[in-house]
């Protein structure tokens, strides 16, 4: 059976950058909400030679993933999941944000869980957002929720961010929820150890994605606290994504992992000016 590698927000920037690597040793399934971005990136792939094909998938919607799993266990051995696929505070509001981002998490790595098996890696993105953010907003003692019932989650989560005034809702959604997928990814690292599942989280700074250029303005003023000063290049955290899943880290679990140039190891916050 060959082995599979499922991208999600794979039409574009790290997810892109990342299929190309994965390519030398797997077959590439990149999936995402935008079918015409998705051909256009398959396109460009196949004419680099590399065997792939494109799935529509909503990581929001339980029922589409559930499709996506079961097309990529009958495409073969599912090696690698790589869940890139995020919504930045420029895309929509704080509940669109919690559920792709939060949500779509916990129907990804919950579909996954079910095919993927000895030698498999889940790699679940986060962001330094999840660092950044103040940590006496994260509402971690309703995180325990999404082992249970997400619908149940997503209500009481959306209860807390309402707190906050409207115009700030969805920046602090999007911190709420990479600070969520560090811990869900953890937890889900503990359960599917014994199937040899690895998972591992990776929370990236600014890089030079069409999703980095939407937060371009904000995320400049960080650019000059960090060790290395310039965005990251998407090729660059391909090649971490595509290390961490490689079957040789086969002891390498249950941690985040900040790609950011040294940005959160300056002590920044998002007070800061």
């Amino acid at each position: 059976m060959k082995n599979i590698c499922v991208i999600t927000g794979g039409g574009s920037g790290m997810g892109l950058e990342t299929a190309r690597i994965m390519a030398s040793t797997h077959y590439i399934i990149i999936c995402g909400r935008t079918v015409q971005k998705l051909e256009s990136a398959v396109k460009v792939l196949r004419e680099e030679g590399i065997a792939c094909e494109a799935f529509p998938c909503d990581v929001a919607d339980r029922n589409s993933v559930e499709r996506l799993a079961q097309h990529a266990k009958e495409a073969g051995r599912v090696q690698a999941l790589i869940h890139a696929a995020g919504m930045s505070p420029h895309m929509g509001d704080a509940e669109a944000i919690l559920s792709t981002n939060a949500v779509g998490t916990i129907h990804m790595n919950t579909a996954f869980y079910k095919i993927m098996g000895e030698g498999s890696c889940i790699l679940d993105v986060s962001s330094m957002s999840a660092y950044l953010t103040p940590s006496f907003i994260m509402p971690r003692k309703l995180y325990k929720y999404s082992m249970e019932d997400p619908s149940v989650f997503l209500h009481k989560m959306m209860r807390r961010i309402r707190i906050f005034p409207a115009a700030a809702r969805a920046g602090v959604a999007y911190g709420i929820s990479k600070h969520f997928v560090i811990w869900y990814s953890k937890q889900c690292a503990l359960k599917y150890g014994e199937k040899g599942i690895r998972v591992v989280c990776v929370s990236p700074g600014n890089f030079e994605t069409p999703m980095g250029k939407l937060e371009q303005v904000e995320a400049d003023k960080f650019t000059n606290h960090a060790a290395i000063k310039r965005f990251g290049k998407p090729e660059e955290i391909a090649f971490l994504f595509s290390s961490i899943v490689d079957e040789r880290n086969s002891y390498l679990t249950g941690l985040d992992i900040i790609c950011d140039g040294g940005l959160v190891a300056s002590g920044v916050n998002a007070f800061t000016r």
